[in-house]
């Protein structure tokens, strides 16, 4: 059993500002999607230019902030919302949803495509697999904040929390929706695919290794288990992704129309 080394959620603080583990990795991920939006940029076939990845970002952060922050207050945190109706600006009190945070992003790159003449489709299939890096550096603040463990075990690889011996389920969701889904995706996109297929393998993908981890996290202390003594919340959400994202690559392949070049 491994030690949690306790960090300060804290990194440093000047008067009132306080910058936090929890945001930074927020800023990392967004600055890998830059970094790797723009790369992918000089590929021929590319949807998005070059110039128009800086507003890319910006439309993807605030569907990410604003769609994360929302989803969670709506499906984990309503009450205290209905008691509250600032509760939603208190960032730092609750958390993002990342099925939120989904539906925030795919609104805002519909918004996005209508400005510069594409389909929503067209710009996730770009933006699919600049985003699980996000996902990991998320995780990796939630393991850092000492929050979302998962169930007690045995494993060897387990941490001490508060006396028991708890699943780093953060980690997990950290290898699972951050590298390896970037490392599929990004090789998966690394040529020129079929309309919607992108898309579709990222839905597939998350949804697949998002419904495995559940089985290891504690489902949240208002729910429990939804039904049949181990569904959870978090795979009543992630499902219709796995079913949609089959569909999408099956539309994709069957149709066989290439991803639009930018024009």
């Amino acid at each position: 059993m491994l030690t949690f080394p306790e960090f300060d959620p804290i990194i440093f603080a000047i008067g009132p500002l306080a910058v936090r583990w929890y945001g930074l990795m927020y800023v990392l991920g967004f600055v890998a999607a830059w970094f790797l939006a723009s790369r992918r940029t000089k590929e021929s076939w590319s949807p998005i230019k070059q110039e128009q990845v800086d507003d890319l970002l910006f439309y993807g952060m605030i569907g990410v902030i604003v769609g994360g922050r929302i989803g969670y207050c709506m499906v984990y945190g309503w009450q205290t919302w209905l008691q509250d109706p600032l509760y939603v600006f208190k960032i730092t009190q609750g958390g993002m949803s990342f099925h939120g945070g989904l539906v925030g992003v795919m609104t805002a790159m519909w918004w996005y495509g209508r400005k510069f003449g594409k389909t929503m489709l067209q710009v996730t299939d770009f933006v699919a697999p600049i985003v699980p890096i996000g996902l990991g550096t998320g995780r990796i603040g939630n393991f850092i904040n000492g929050e979302l463990w998962g169930k007690e075990t045995t494993v060897p690889w387990s941490f001490n929390v508060n006396g028991q011996a708890l699943h780093p389920s953060q980690l997990y969701e950290a290898l699972l929706e951050g590298l390896v889904l970037f490392v599929i995706l990004w090789l998966f996109s690394a040529r020129q695919r079929p309309y919607r297929a992108v898309s579709g393998m990222f839905l597939l993908c998350y949804g697949m290794f998002r419904f495995f981890v559940e089985f290891y996290r504690v489902p949240d202390a208002d729910k429990g288990y939804l039904f049949l003594g181990w569904v959870t919340q978090g795979q009543v959400l992630t499902a219709p992704m796995i079913i949609g994202g089959a569909i999408l690559l099956v539309i994709a392949y069957k149709n066989s129309k290439p991803m639009e070049a930018a024009a």
